[in-house]
């Protein structure tokens, strides 16, 4: 009878298991089944995008270049606002995804607001804090105003927007290892240094993707800004004010100019979200939150 000692010994690779290549990855078919499911929301999505397009003529364009300025300060105020959120929004984000403390719940619930509050009320609430009824008053003593100012769509763009950068931002923070952080103090670097050459680099592709859907949300904000700046052509009128006040017109012109403007959005959104997965090497999800 053969013993384990005498029985043949499988031979050992050559080479290390490490050092063996991955298996590669076959594209699976979708089943006839899911995409037909599928289908109807995908055409529902895709659909009035098309369309739009679909509509647009060289004339248009030429109606769009007569509403530059709104085109022009969307993307002002849009990257302002990014550059306000980052500023004000990090360190936020870095506190919540690094302790724990009384209320947190409560602070976490007064960032998600914006996300689910509709625009339109958000506007009303800095009209009515902002305005004469609250710190307008105070301000107009030393004849400064900042409601149906440029100052207003800014604010507009930050209150609504800001919490998508903070909600992605916490997400990457809290990916980073705690290890890694420590490590890097016992070798004498200090929390600067720590956020700067550890925590941020590891969390990249998180603030990109929240940095994209704040500048994106930002550039598209309509709602609270048209309630709290007002659509004062060259002043406060973006691109969504302008879209709404070309239609509204009902004239031939305003359409053109309204279908114009809407396909530039599109165009510049789904390029931003490009250049993003990109920059990022890896898809980026655009969510509020993980």
């Amino acid at each position: 009878m053969a013993t384990a000692s005498s029985l043949p010994r499988p031979e050992e690779p050559k080479t290390p298991i490490s050092d063996w290549p991955e298996p590669t990855r076959k594209r699976s078919r979708v089943p006839l089944l899911v995409l037909l499911v599928s289908f109807p929301l995908l055409a529902y999505l895709t659909a009035p995008i098309l369309g739009l397009i679909a509509r647009t003529t060289p004339g248009s364009y030429a109606c769009c270049w007569a509403a530059r300025n709104a085109l022009n300060l969307s993307l002002f105020t849009a990257t302002v606002s990014l550059m306000i959120s980052i500023l004000i929004g990090t360190p936020v984000a870095y506190w919540l995804s690094h302790y724990q403390f009384r209320g947190k719940d409560i602070i976490d619930t007064m960032i998600d607001l914006p996300l689910v509050l509709p625009p339109v009320a958000a506007g009303l609430a800095l009209l009515l804090l902002f305005g004469q009824q609250g710190f307008g008053a105070l301000l107009a003593e030393h004849d400064l105003r900042i409601t149906f100012t440029r100052a207003a769509v800014i604010m507009a763009q930050v209150f609504v927007a800001s919490p998508f950068y903070v909600k992605q931002a916490r997400v990457g923070f809290e990916a980073v290892p705690r290890e890694l952080r420590l490590a890097s103090r016992t070798l004498g670097a200090g929390p600067l240094r720590t956020f700067f050459r550890i925590t941020v680099p590891m969390a990249s592709h998180a603030l990109i993707a929240g940095a994209v859907m704040t500048w994106a949300r930002a550039l598209g904000e309509f709602g609270a800004t048209l309630m709290f700046a007002g659509a004062f052509p060259g002043r406060t009128e973006t691109m969504p004010v302008a879209i709404y006040t070309s239609s509204a017109a009902s004239l031939t012109e305003g359409m053109r100019t309204s279908i114009a403007l809407a396909v530039v959005l599109v165009v510049v959104s789904f390029a931003v979200i490009i250049i993003a997965r990109r920059i990022t090497g890896r898809s980026v999800h655009l969510s509020p939150g993980t």
